[in-house]
């Protein structure tokens, strides 16, 4: 008998031995190889969900638990409808509680009454009329209206003759709705001419609502009626420098328009420090300050008498009577490019062609020519910047 070799030799009973089981994550592993996985966590989550209601199902009918009368759904149908919606009911009279007023009412419901009311201003497009007052200056109606002291002089052309100085009580003033200039229309005048004089397009004077003007009609062609005045807003008009010239030492005479009070001869005389000093001892500005286009100049106050000095030192170009409203005036020239002016004057200490000092009394405070009160206007004109602001070039 052949030899069986070993591996092939296998003890009594091998070949009924049972096969190996596998463990539970062998078969996990093995189901999610076959992709089985999600459908059988969904089947198992919804046996679990059955199982639950099961047995609420049996604690239930074994007494354990007690259960709402009414079903869910019933009761958030129930819930909804409660809700109030905006469905008018038909409600009557009846069916509303009684309203009791409280004592010492009549029995209505009262509203508190606001008896400040807030109204928004409104633009004013008419001309008023105003009569100045004692005290009054361009600069305080101004103020007062809230327009620019120029608007005041420039609506009031004439009757200021262009001057500030010449406001005095009782005179009656146009006001103007804004800022500009007021023109009395003559015969045989052109729109566009005027409009070229104030420095504004035809359009600004056609399109102010206040002129009743249609902005569509042709500029040649619209009738205006002579006397008409006519108000030219953001217009301006040209300060008259004519009434206070640059008067040198050299050419005293250019000043005769002003009056008499023009030197004849040519002088010469000392030269001026190029600063300055106040002309009072006062530093007070009454009633007018500096303005460009109304008063080129600062007035300041004081009473009848009040010593004036020259504000530097130079040579005296004009001394006596202005006729155009400044009264007694006296004019320095400090050769420098510089000149003062120093008006309304009650006397005057210095004459023609005198050679005066800075700090020196020149005159006495006074209040002639057109002045509602003691003050000296004082100017200070340069060869390069004209007419300047005092207070600039002062201590």
């Amino acid at each position: 008998m052949p030899d069986i070799p070993p591996e092939q030799h296998e003890p009594d009973g091998a070949s009924r031995r049972s096969p190996r089981r596998r463990t539970l994550g062998e078969v996990w592993d093995e189901v999610g190889q076959r992709g089985l996985r999600e459908t059988l966590s969904r089947y198992a989550s919804h046996a679990a969900l059955l199982a639950v209601i099961a047995v609420g199902v049996w604690a239930a009918r074994s007494g354990l638990i007690t259960l709402p009368s009414t079903p869910l759904l019933t009761q958030a149908a129930e819930t909804e409808a409660a809700t109030p919606t905006a469905v008018v009911s038909a409600l009557q009279m009846a069916d509303l509680p009684s309203f009791k007023a409280a004592s010492g009412t009549t029995g209505v419901v009262a509203r508190a009454a606001e008896l400040h009311t807030v109204m928004p201003e409104r633009p004013r497009l008419q001309i008023v009329k105003y009569a100045v007052q004692v005290g009054d200056t361009l600069f305080g109606i101004a103020d007062q209206f809230g327009i620019k002291p120029a608007t005041i002089l420039w609506g009031n052309w004439d009757a200021l003759s262009g001057d500030p100085h010449t406001l005095s009580p009782g005179q009656e003033l146009n006001i103007l709705p804004v800022d500009g200039a007021l023109h009395e229309w003559s015969e045989g005048e052109n729109l566009e001419r005027v409009a070229t004089f104030y420095g504004v397009t035809v359009q600004d004077i056609l399109e102010w609502p206040g002129n009743d003007f249609d902005p569509a009609e042709d500029p040649n062609t619209i009738e205006i009626k002579a006397g008409m005045a006519i108000v030219i807003p953001g217009g301006q008009r040209e300060t008259p420098t004519w009434r206070t010239p640059r008067i040198t030492r050299s050419n005293p005479a250019s000043a005769k328009i002003l009056g008499p009070g023009a030197c004849g001869q040519v002088v010469d005389g000392p030269i001026g420090t190029g600063t300055f000093v106040w002309p009072t001892a006062s530093k007070w500005i009454s009633g007018y300050t500096y303005d460009p286009a109304t008063h080129p100049a600062i007035d300041l106050g004081g009473s009848i008498g009040t010593a004036i000095f020259a504000s530097d030192t130079g040579v005296v170009v004009y001394s006596g009577w202005n006729d155009w409203g400044y009264g007694y005036v006296i004019v320095i020239d400090h050769g420098n490019g510089w000149q003062t002016l120093y008006a309304h004057l009650s006397a005057i200490n210095v004459g023609c062609g005198q050679a005066v000092f800075q700090g020196g009394v020149i005159a006495g405070m006074g209040c002639t020519g057109n002045c509602s009160g003691p003050h000296v206007h004082f100017e200070m004109m340069s060869d390069s910047y004209g007419k300047v602001n005092p207070v600039s070039f002062l201590p």
